[in-house]
């Protein structure tokens, strides 16, 4: 099983995505786990559904 490009990890108020290959934060701090938008993002990431999922998690931070 190959190593995940992008992970979920827990810091002070929420959820920030780290992406392991150019080993810096990607996106915003989520107050929930992003668990679908990780799982599109590690496979295959469509540019349609990824800002979908973005859009999503931006409205529950309101």
């Amino acid at each position: 099983m190959s190593a995940r490009r992008y992970v979920a990890r827990g810091v002070p108020g929420g959820y920030r995505i780290w992406d392991n290959k150019r080993r810096r934060w990607w996106g915003d701090l989520y107050e929930l786990c992003p668990d679908d938008l990780l799982v599109e993002l590690n496979h295959g990431a469509s540019y349609e559904k990824v800002t979908a999922l973005l859009k999503r998690y931006r409205a529950m931070k309101r």
